[in-house]
């Protein structure tokens, strides 16, 4: 296992970027301050200027690595998603019981995130909340359909396919399991975010969380369904 982690490095498509930034220190430093700053301002107001500021160099170091700040993000989400895959793998192999897997699977796909010491220039706990608040708009633009083709979002695409599998393991007559598994990856998403914004019209909050209840609906349609 620990061999695994040594070796295990998260791969991006390379489209999403013009010169990868793990390859050097300043890029390194970019991802590092994106995600604090994204984070802290929203990624409306965040910007490739804001962010030379802040790392102390020019605005143009910065599109050498990323044409624009939309790739930026579709690479922070990348990297999370390909992380959350990677959970999936190494907190599910060794589980037999298909109920007992879902429920580990559910968890990882639904809970608040913990700081992975892995990767000290990444802090996933505040890309745990940009992934959260931000997530939708790497996707819901005009292109979505050109950079689906050239693969940006296939960590996500991988996500929800290796969870579906869980689900189909669980329930082999169940005919929705991609269905069931995007909407439980997209909606607990969703419950961090108006727990944290629209308390009102939830009931999930720190003691009933977004896991307890989809772990929940997962239970209930699979075992009930007919």
């Amino acid at each position: 296992m620990k061999k695994l982690l040594l070796n295990f490095k998260i791969e991006i498509p390379k489209g999403i970027y013009l010169k990868d930034p793990e390859s050097s220190a300043l890029g390194k430093k970019i991802i590092e301050n994106s995600i604090i700053l994204i984070e802290n301002t929203g990624f409306e107001d965040f910007n490739f200027k804001k962010l030379g500021l802040t790392i102390s160099s020019n605005e143009s170091s910065i599109y050498r690595y990323f044409e624009s700040k939309h790739k930026l993000l579709i690479y922070l989400t990348s990297w999370y998603w390909t992380w959350i895959e990677y959970q999936l793998v190494i907190e599910t192999y060794s589980i037999n019981k298909p109920k007992e897997k879902l429920i580990k699977a559910i968890e990882i796909v639904t809970r608040t995130t913990k700081i992975d010491s892995n990767y000290n220039h990444i802090n996933e706990v505040l890309l745990n909340q940009i992934v959260i608040n931000e997530n939708s708009k790497s996707y819901l633009t005009k292109n979505v359909d050109s950079e689906n083709k050239e693969g940006f979002f296939i960590s996500y695409k991988r996500v929800v396919n290796r969870f579906s599998e869980i689900i189909s393991v669980f329930n082999e007559d169940y005919h929705f399991n991609l269905s069931l598994a995007s909407t439980i990856i997209e909606g607990a998403l969703h419950q961090h975010f108006i727990k944290n914004h629209f308390k009102s019209i939830t009931n999930c909050n720190n003691e009933a969380t977004p896991t307890h209840f989809f772990t929940n609906i997962a239970l209930q349609t699979l075992s009930n369904e007919e």
